[in-house]
């Protein structure tokens, strides 16, 4: 006990002040109690929160933190390391680095990126459903201003002006900014099927980029591929009706997922009306038809992955309330009777980079 306190919850209170962190709940306090000992994490404490995700410490800096020696610190650390619990890396000084997970950027994906069905995935998948509520979601992304995320249409669905002049709003962009590529299964279709609600769609179609695919792919969560196979995940994505999302920034992004109204936790949660869409997720373009062109087919609101298109009087009926934007409808429209355009209400300029974005949720979060 530290203060009345174990040291489990101690840590889930210290995990939820990271810039991307995990509300305290008594649930994510037992899914730390499954994985770390009461000595990994005590060493856990000591790496920093209130920072952005992928911000290292050296063992070296972690000894001094908790007054101790380094002969005391390194072994814990790499023992998280080897176990997937930590993020490293190599610092700009060439030393080993260690940073906490962060949501989203490897805790809970971690246990399930690379799709293995294990009683261990089994067990995190469970806990993790029953921590993730609807209240826990809305607290997390909620409290900045700044979302994290952002859905990234498919490229012949943005009007040819916005794709000219903001050419990362489009995944090929994304892609073509990236030095490094890892694919991985997606998290939440894993969960599901773990727990006997799978859908049929596909499983390894998430990408990571740089910084967070030098991780996946150094610890055996995805596999690595070319960039042209990154261009084919993302066809095969947008054949399957998937919504891409990444990070909300510029350049530098690191994070990609293709996702289905069945099981993902933004997609899924919009379809389902349980949290507001604009609490969630950065959304820029809203769907409209060219009602002159269109047959009233109706294959638009048969693939809305949010089911926003309704069909009255022939015609789709789009609900700007709960759009997302993903142009899934105007990708598989047969007739090219749908488009994108620019939300009103929003400014198609990013932030520059992950850092800055992530800077900029760390000071809506009052953590800086």
């Amino acid at each position: 006990m530290v203060g009345g306190e174990t040291i489990y919850q101690k840590l889930a209170k210290h995990i939820g002040a990271l810039g991307m962190g995990l509300p305290y709940r008594e649930e994510l306090v037992e899914i730390l109690e499954a994985n770390l000992t009461e000595a990994e994490a005590a060493v856990s404490l000591m790496l920093p929160n209130r920072v952005a995700p992928f911000t290292l410490m050296t063992a070296r800096e972690v000894a001094e933190r908790a007054g101790t020696g380094l002969e005391s610190v390194q072994p814990l650390l790499e023992g998280l390391v080897e176990k997937c619990l930590l993020f490293d890396s190599t610092t700009e000084s060439g030393e080993r680095g260690y940073a906490l997970h962060q949501a989203g950027f490897g805790f809970p994906q971690v246990f399930l990126w690379s799709g293995e069905i294990t009683q261990h995935a089994a067990r995190m998948a469970g806990l993790f459903a029953k921590y993730s509520s609807r209240l826990v979601t809305s607290e997390m992304f909620g409290a900045s201003q700044t979302k994290p995320y952002r859905y990234a249409p498919p490229r012949d669905a943005l009007p040819h002006d916005v794709e000219t002049v903001y050419p990362y709003h489009t995944m090929d962009k994304v892609v073509a900014g990236a030095r490094r590529f890892a694919l991985a299964h997606c998290t939440c279709r894993v969960a599901a099927r773990l727990l006997g609600k799978g859908c049929e769609h596909p499983l390894e179609v998430c990408m990571k980029f740089d910084t967070l695919a030098d991780y996946v792919i150094e610890h055996g969560l995805g596999r690595e591929i070319s960039r042209d196979e990154a261009l084919e995940v993302i066809r095969t994505a947008e054949k399957a009706g998937l919504v891409h999302f990444v990070d909300n920034c510029e350049g530098e992004i690191v994070h990609n997922c293709n996702c289905c109204g069945h099981a993902c936790w933004n997609v899924g949660s919009i379809r389902r009306r349980k949290i507001p869409r604009d609490l969630l997720m950065a959304t820029y373009f809203l769907r409209q038809t060219l009602e002159e062109d269109c047959s009233g087919c109706g294959a638009c609101a048969d693939l809305c992955p949010v089911e926003c298109v309704t069909m009255e009087d022939g015609l789709p009926v789009v609900d700007e309330e709960w759009c997302i934007g993903c142009g899934v409808c105007v990708h598989h429209c047969p007739e090219q009777a749908a488009r994108l355009r620019v939300r009103e209400d929003r400014d198609l300029d990013l932030p520059p980079d992950f850092h800055a974005l992530h800077r900029q949720i760390l000071q809506d979060k009052g953590l800086v």
